[in-house]
């Protein structure tokens, strides 16, 4: 076995940890890229493709926990729990119960807002350097209320939005045609966040991101399974790995939990399964994300095809997918649109959820030597660049362009 080693490690070739290895490397430092898998794929490929810059409003909510029971033990409601997976969930279940009291919300929901706040600015540098700006569309996104009534209740909600930063217009059903004529008539309005930004084709803006990192770092296809420190640094091993390194960025998205476990932090990490289907189709449906907001999922506009993407299962690494939320998917976008034949693909990717909807983003609590970047949520596009200028300052000894004491390892 050859025996590697480098200045830094990242872990996890997701769109977090190569954006963290593009920073690293064009800093100067030397870097290898660990990952079993093709760089850019899973996670970072499948998902509705938005800078949800305007996603200020954690998963757990006082309104969530009230409608608890009836969203967990529902089989197609947007928010789920696989049965089977209960047990090893409840402790998870508890902590998400408790962050969703009143006070918990509202302090995760700043803190949110804080990762959130230049996420469109961060991205338009990030497209720039990688070559990728033809990628971003600046159509802003859609949340649409279905009645007239869920409008109305969706004005406190927006508020909220609006004292954190977020840009939001209320529009009525006839605004909401002229922005999206393909739509059905008679619906309520729609919240139109009008500084959004999406990418028409993730998948070709993860191959560029991981072009420009990896070209400048090393790059080992491997499965990272164990962290040993050391007095000079961290071993890294797995089959056919053994890599040293001073210092190790764990990266890895929902397969973070063990990896952390090892360096010393026991962090309440879990995995929301989101699930998506595709049509191919030479003109979009819609020209910008719209979210449903009641049934939990986007359409959304890319190249060449429409993608449904949302809900959220809770239900680990290892069960097998639930065709039926698939089977849901198809008949909520065929409410909309009743055209839409089969789907050309489906399939469900693995979300990192912790039970505050904030990441794990700092040193590890047994010294920083090891620094985690995981836990993202649905927000781990939209968060990679902040995630990755916070590891570079950290890795300077700079002080990171946001209080990230919400963020530490030790908060549960």
């Amino acid at each position: 076995m050859p025996r590697e080693q480098t200045e830094i490690a990242v872990i996890g070739a997701g769109v977090v940890g190569l954006t963290i290895a593009l920073e690293l490397v064009e800093a100067g430092h030397e870097v290898v890229v660990v990952d079993p898998g093709q760089p850019g794929m899973g996670a970072s490929y499948g998902n509705a493709g938005t800078i949800a810059g305007y996603a200020t409003s954690p998963v757990g909510t006082p309104d969530v926990l009230r409608s608890l029971p009836s969203l967990l033990f529902s089989r197609t409601s947007p928010l789920a729990i696989r049965h089977r997976a209960l047990p090893s969930l409840t402790p998870w279940l508890l902590r998400f119960l408790w962050q969703s009291m009143p006070v918990a919300a509202e302090r995760n929901a700043r803190a949110i807002a804080a990762l959130l706040a230049d996420s469109g600015e961060r991205w338009d540098e990030l497209a720039l350097r990688v070559a990728g700006a033809g990628i971003l569309q600046r159509r802003g996104c859609l949340y649409l209320y279905e009645t007239p009534k869920a409008f109305v209740a969706a004005w406190t909600e927006m508020e909220k939005r609006q004292a954190l930063g977020v840009e939001v217009e209320l529009v009525g059903p006839d605004r909401l045609a002229e922005l999206e004529p393909g739509l059905p008539a008679g619906l309520g309005g729609a919240a139109y966040f009008t500084g959004a930004t999406f990418l028409d084709d993730p998948g070709q803006m993860m191959g560029l991101i991981a072009e420009a990192a990896l070209g400048n770092a090393g790059h080992l296809q491997a499965q990272a399974e164990r962290l040993t420190r050391g007095a000079a640094g961290v071993v890294i091993e797995g089959p056919g790995l053994h890599l040293h390194a001073r210092k190790v960025v764990i990266a890895a998205g929902a397969h973070s939990g063990a990896l952390a476990r090892q360096a010393g932090d026991r962090i309440p990490l879990d995995t929301e399964r989101g699930y998506h289907v595709e049509w191919d189709m030479k003109e979009p449906l819609l020209s910008r994300p719209t979210c449903p907001t009641s049934r939990g999922f986007y359409f959304c506009p890319m190249a060449g095809r429409l993608r449904v993407a949302g809900t959220v299962e809770l239900g680990g690494l290892s069960l097998p997918p639930s065709p039926h939320r698939v089977r849901k998917l198809i008949e909520g976008a065929r409410a909309f649109f009743p055209e839409l034949g089969e789907p050309d693909r489906d399939w469900m990717g693995f979300r990192p959820s912790l039970p505050d909807s904030l990441p794990v983003i700092g040193p590890s609590q047994g010294g920083a030597d090891v620094i985690h970047a995981f836990g993202h949520g649905h927000l781990g596009v939209t968060m990679a660049p902040i995630t990755a200028r916070i590891v570079g300052d950290l890795v300077a000894n700079r002080k990171p362009p946001i209080d990230i004491a919400p963020l530490r390892a030790g908060r549960f």
